[in-house]
C-alpha cells in the first residue's frame, strides 16, 4: 500500500501577503530564484526573510557580492531595523586588489577567481551551519563564469550543495545577464519576480508574480506590493468567491422613508448598488445617506472618497443636515480619502476587504467608480 504523500515543512518569509500567495510559505531546505531590475525590492525582501528566521531562532546567513556589510546595515537601518542573528559574508574585492599592481579587475573572469569565491561560500556555509541563506546576487557569480555552461554547473553544485547541509535558500538575480535566464528558472525549486513600472503620471507601481513553485500550489497572476519604513508588503490578488460566508438576507434602510418604499425596502444586503446620474444629480449624496443611516442604526459603515477631500465632503453633508463629521468622531462612520494616482489597485483591494473582516464594515462606499477605474 503506497504511503500518503507527507505535507512539506513551510518556511514562513515574514513579509504580509507574501505567504498568503505561496499558500503558507516557502517549502523549507529548497533553492529559490528572486530576480527583478536594480530597486524592485530584492534585498528587502531578502532582508526580512532573514530577519523572520533570526526571529524563530534559526541561523541565518547573507553572502553578498555586490554590496558591503555597511551598505546592507544601512539598507537595514532606514527600515528602522538591525541585522542581530544574521551572519554576512562579504565576498566583494578587497582594498589591495584595485591597486595599481593588481593585475585582475574587481571580478576578474578567471577559474582561479571562480573557485576562490565557490570555497570560501562553502567554507562560511559549513562554518556558520544556516538554516536559511541568501545569496546576493548571480550576476557576479555569471561574470565570474564566463560561459553559461560552467555557470549552469556552478549554480547545480550550489544547488546539491546547499540542500544537503538542509538549507532554504534565496539567489538574487538582478536580470542584468543577456535575454533571460531560463535554464536557472528550470534549476530552482521557484522563481519570483519582482517589477517596478513607471506610469504616465502617478507614483511607480510595484508588483510581483510566482513563475515556479515546485511540489505546491500557489496563488497564481500579478499581485501588487509596496514597500513602506516597515518593510515590503504585499496585496494578494483578491478572489472573491474565497471569502463568501453565509449571512441572513435582509434590505438596507436609507431612512428616507419614500425612498425605502420606492424600493421595496431598500438594496438587497449582500449586492453591489451602481448610482449612476450626471454631475451634480446627488449620487454621492444618496450614497452618504446610506452609509449615515447605516452607522446611525450602529452598523459599521466606510467611504472610499476618490473624487472629494474629507473637509468638502463633511462640509457638504453637514449643510443638507448628515451628521457625517458626528458620525466620524464617534467612531461609526470611516471616511477615507483615496489618491488613484499613489495607490495601487491591489492595495486598495486590501483595504477593502480589511474594512470587511477587520473593521466588520456592512455598508461599503465608493465614490466614485472613475475614480477607482483611473
Amino acid at each position: 500500500m503506497a504511503k500518503a504523500a507527507s505535507i512539506p515543512e513551510r518556511c514562513q518569509t515574514g513579509i504580509q501577503g507574501l505567504d498568503d500567495v505561496l499558500g503558507g510559505g516557502l517549502i523549507k531546505d529548497r533553492l529559490y530564484l528572486i530576480d527583478g531590475d536594480p530597486g524592485s525590492g530584492k534585498t528587502t525582501l531578502a532582508t526580512q526573510f532573514l530577519r523572520e528566521g533570526a526571529r524563530r531562532g534559526e541561523r541565518c546567513l547573507y553572502i553578498t557580492l555586490s554590496e558591503t556589510e555597511e551598505e546592507l546595515m544601512a539598507g537595514a537601518a532606514s527600515h528602522g531595523w538591525t541585522l542581530d542573528g544574521v551572519d554576512i559574508v562579504e565576498l566583494v574585492a578587497e582594498a589591495h586588489d584595485l591597486g595599481a599592481e593588481s593585475q585582475v579587475t574587481m571580478y576578474h573572469p578567471s577559474e582561479v577567481e571562480l573557485h576562490e569565491t565557490t570555497r570560501r561560500v562553502l567554507e562560511a556555509v559549513e562554518r556558520i551551519n544556516p538554516g536559511r541563506v541568501v545569496f546576493d546576487s548571480l550576476s557576479e557569480l555569471r561574470l565570474l563564469a564566463q560561459s553559461s555552461l560552467r555557470y549552469r554547473r556552478q549554480i547545480l553544485a550550489l544547488k546539491q550543495f546547499f540542500i544537503g547541509r538542509h538549507c532554504t535558500v534565496l539567489l538574487l538575480d538582478d536580470k542584468t545577464g543577456q535575454g533571460s535566464d531560463l535554464q536557472l528558472h528550470s534549476i530552482a525549486h521557484g522563481v519570483i519576480t519582482l517589477e517596478q513600472l513607471a506610469p504616465v503620471y502617478g507614483g511607480a507601481r510595484r508588483r510581483l508574480r510566482v513563475m515556479k513553485f515546485r511540489g505546491t500550489d500557489y496563488r497564481g497572476g500579478y499581485h501588487d506590493f509596496t514597500i513602506r519604513p516597515e518593510g515590503l508588503i504585499v496585496f494578494p490578488r483578491l478572489v472573491a468567491a474565497e471569502h463568501h460566508e453565509p449571512f441572513v438576507p435582509s434590505v438596507l434602510a436609507s431612512g428616507v422613508a419614500a425612498l425605502d418604499d420606492l424600493l421595496g425596502g431598500g438594496p438587497a444586503r449582500g449586492t453591489s448598488t451602481l448610482l449612476m446620474g450626471p454631475a451634480g444629480s446627488g449620487k454621492s449624496t444618496l450614497a452618504i445617506q446610506y452609509a449615515a443611516a447605516a452607522a446611525a442604526r450602529g452598523e459599521r459603515a466606510v467611504v472610499f472618497a476618490f473624487d472629494e477631500s474629507l473637509a468638502t465632503l463633511e462640509a457638504r453633508s453637514s449643510a443638507i443636515g448628515i451628521p457625517v463629521a458626528t458620525l466620524r468622531r464617534d467612531g461609526k462612520l470611516t471616511v477615507q480619502q483615496v489618491d488613484p494616482a499613489e495607490m495601487s489597485p491591489g492595495e486598495f483591494a486590501f483595504l477593502v476587504r480589511r474594512a470587511v473582516e477587520v473593521e466588520h464594515a456592512r455598508v461599503m462606499v465608493i465614490d466614485s467608480l472613475n475614480g477607482y477605474i483611473n
